[in-house]
């Protein structure tokens, strides 16, 4: 959202001068001499203040006609991590199956306030809940390795099984002595914004713009199609989604080789493989899709399997525009659909 108070751009005006990193994120400022938009931080020589527009979100800036500021990165950067977040977060990985407590936070010199709210705002839990899907998740791989129950319990902080089968129940949906399977959730931030990625032990079954529209619908449909429930966490196929992806950012990689576990009718699949056909830096249209699917009347069906899709970037819906040349709707934003198109051709 654009914003036009003129007291508020004054006030973030000022913070940008003065580099404010208690501003990140809470503003993008687009200038409007070099088509960029950037965050408070920005080392950048500052614009005139008659230069400058602002807005609440990357997304409206990006569908006003700016481009991401090479210097701060503003979609990225607005969104990655604080500080203390990330001293939090090296506190879990120290020793992953211990609680890190309140009390223990605030030995360090960390605020379990500001490091819930932060969890809350960008992972919808609170920081001892992501721990416990941490632990969980961790509990989960062991116990399918063939540890005993009860001494996964133990290992990982429980002071009894008991306990351990109660929360371990609530989060996936079974006792710990019942076969059963996990999909991860991981969240991290690109050129464009924070993006989810999801995946099975199987492979990827969902990359999206933490944004987008119907996101939750998505999460449900997953968890149903699988028999699963989300759990925070990582694996290898989400540490290789993050490396591909930020390679692609970079303009370094044009194919992905990232395993993917997307469920859909064998149409839906036949649809999503010919998405990947589309050369890197090229576009497509419907028609063209049913066609090569050697089903002509098949157009709308093949424009309902492309909406369906759930692996953004990697399943490359976004270089399906309009026969005429027009740009159809995209999940992430027309304005992120036209910056990938754009980023692909320039880096062929």
């Amino acid at each position: 959202m654009k914003i036009t108070d003129k007291n508020l751009c004054d006030i973030w005006y000022q913070a940008l001068l003065e580099r404010a990193s208690d501003y990140t994120g809470v503003f993008f400022v687009g200038v409007k001499t070099t088509g960029v938009f950037c965050i408070s931080v920005c080392r950048a020589r500052k614009p005139k203040r008659e230069n400058v527009e602002f807005y609440k979100d990357a997304k409206s800036a990006l569908a006003d006609g700016f481009r991401p500021c090479k210097v701060c990165r503003p979609a990225e950067n607005a969104h990655s991590a604080p500080l203390f977040v990330e001293q939090a977060l090296a506190l879990v990985r120290r020793d992953i199956k211990s609680r890190v407590a309140d009390a223990e936070l605030r030995q360090h010199g960390i605020s379990p306030e500001r490091v819930r709210r932060w969890f809350l705002q960008h992972h919808g839990i609170t920081f001892q809940a992501f721990q416990r899907m941490q632990r969980v998740n961790v509990a989960l791989q062991e116990l399918k390795s063939g540890r005993a129950a009860t001494d996964v319990a133990l290992d990982n902080g429980y002071e009894s099984l008991s306990g351990f089968g109660y929360t371990y129940k609530r989060l996936t949906g079974a006792a710990p002595t019942q076969a059963t399977q996990v999909i991860v959730i991981h969240r991290f931030t690109t050129t464009l914004g924070p993006m989810f990625v999801c995946a099975t032990e199987r492979g990827v079954c969902l990359l999206e713009f933490t944004d987008r529209r119907m996101l939750e619908t998505e999460f449900r449909d997953i968890q149903r199609l699988f028999n699963a429930r989300i759990v925070t966490g990582e694996n290898s196929h989400t540490r290789q989604t993050v490396k591909e992806i930020g390679e692609y950012f970079a303009g370094t990689r044009r194919q992905f080789d990232l395993a993917l576990d997307a469920p859909g009718s064998d149409f839906q699949q036949s649809v999503w493989h010919a998405l990947r056909a589309v050369p890197y830096g090229q576009t497509s249209h419907y028609q063209a899709i049913s066609l090569r699917l050697n089903k002509p009347n098949a157009v709308r069906a093949v424009a309902a399997a492309n909406g369906a899709n759930r692996i953004a970037i990697v399943i490359p819906c976004h270089r399906i525009i309009g026969k005429d040349g027009a740009m159809t709707g995209y999940g992430g934003g027309i304005s992120r659909k036209e910056w990938l198109i754009e980023h692909e051709r320039y880096n062929v």
